[in-house]
């Protein structure tokens, strides 16, 4: 889908849309619960799609009404359905690596599915930790194959991987018989998303210990309980919607929990810095700022990025896609292997379409940068993955946009 974008200001209130990462954690501890739970404010995109689909899959039942959805659980461990398990995960990471860890639960064989830009995300982690345990992992064509049955236990990952494997684990590792620990190798990074999931299975009445900064200790034998829970204000999205203040407009943004738990909450000061310079900016914390914080960069004084390697293994390689992206702005950037330099440089429209990659951030950073050039987006339907009223919200805060 192509969207012409013309020169314009984006000025108004609005509120924040709901933060997926807490929705797909609300939805899976409702999921793990025996009883009805009701998750509210939730925002329907294709990534809380397939995490409702796969809760179904484990035998939980949903229903969604609005922006409501009721979840009925039958506990950990219960599915009886036939034989192997399917799960859907589209293009949604945060799905397909939680629900792996999940399916170990149950020991039956699973098989998910996903996108070919999914299954082609690394997995080595789940199969090490398979291999080391005697669980059956494999790659097939078309999907990934897991049987086996977690144990409880000791279990020793890198810091500086996706905090999706270790959310994976907290989602099975307390509903074992025994104890269990999780130790983190230094540096570790996105530690915010673990303690987003810490705080989930909480509201839940399951709880994690943080002995320290490496270490997760983890009691077995541990049930979730129903749960009444509201979706916080997502602060990913937001930027994207607070990013127009950069460049002239004059948004406010309602519906923020200012003590958050998440890490992407820092997007303000990083905004700040480059409104007034150039600034060295890690965001190994924040990966996902990474599109929006790029364009903030070449349509102000530009920066220097460190952090960005784990940009390549997203929806696309968005340091080398947003490079390539801004180039069509007359933008020079460069991307090393954990860097990436954004030259300072008069935006230019654009002489022929920018691509959106597939890939909804760099589908939304786009969008902010032509409404200070005018020009066209091609492939601007990839916004459904994770914020599908994007367009709407900027449209009534007086961007220009034609179909």
């Amino acid at each position: 889908m192509d969207i012409k974008i013309d020169r314009s200001v984006a000025r108004g209130r609005i509120t924040a849309p709901p933060s997926k990462s807490m929705a797909h954690r609300h939805i899976i501890c409702a999921a793990l619960a025996a009883g009805k739970s009701i998750i509210r404010n939730v925002d329907l995109s294709q990534d809380i799609a397939a995490t409702i689909d796969c809760i179904k899959a484990l035998g939980a039942k949903a229903e969604i009404e609005g922006n409501t959805v009721t979840v009925t659980g039958e506990g950990v461990g219960v599915y009886q359905g036939p034989e192997p398990v399917d799960f859907y995960c589209r293009e949604s990471g945060s799905t397909m690596r939680f629900f792996m860890a999940i399916a170990m639960l149950t020991g039956k064989p699973s098989r998910f599915f996903g996108s070919p830009t999914l299954l082609s995300r690394p997995f080595g982690i789940y199969e090490d930790i398979c291999r080391e345990r005697g669980i059956i992992f494999e790659k097939k064509d078309d999907h990934i194959y897991v049987e086996g049955r977690l144990k409880p236990g000791e279990y020793t990952l890198p810091g500086n991987v996706s905090s999706q494997f270790i959310t994976g684990l907290l989602f099975a590792l307390p509903f074992l018989e025994g104890d269990s620990m999780i130790r983190l190798l230094p540096p570790v990074e996105s530690g915010s998303y673990v303690d987003l999931t810490i705080s989930a299975l909480r509201l839940a009445g399951v709880e994690i210990e943080k002995a320290n900064s490496t270490t997760l200790v983890v009691r077995g034998g541990q049930k979730c309980s129903s749960v009444d829970a509201a979706v916080e204000g997502d602060y990913s999205n937001a930027a994207f919607l607070e990013a127009f203040n950069t460049i002239g407009g004059e948004v406010e943004v309602e519906g923020l929990d200012p003590g958050s738990l998440q890490g992407d909450r820092v997007y303000r000061g990083f905004f700040e810095e480059l409104k007034n310079g150039c600034p060295d900016i890690d965001i190994s914390d924040c990966p996902d700022l990474g599109p929006v914080l790029f364009a903030v960069a070449a349509a102000n004084n530009g920066g220097h990025f460190s952090g960005t390697a784990r940009l390549k293994i997203k929806e696309s390689n968005r340091g080398q896609v947003m490079c390539e992206e801004l180039s069509r702005f007359g933008i020079e950037a460069t991307a090393g292997e954990n860097d990436i330099v954004i030259r300072a440089g008069k935006l230019s429209k654009p002489s022929e379409p920018v691509l959106g990659h597939n890939d909804h951030r760099i589908v939304m950073s786009m969008a902010l940068l032509l409404s200070r050039t005018g020009g066209v987006l091609s492939g601007a339907e990839a916004v459904r993955k994770s914020y599908p009223g994007f367009f709407n919200d900027i449209a009534s805060l007086g961007i220009i946009c034609h179909d």
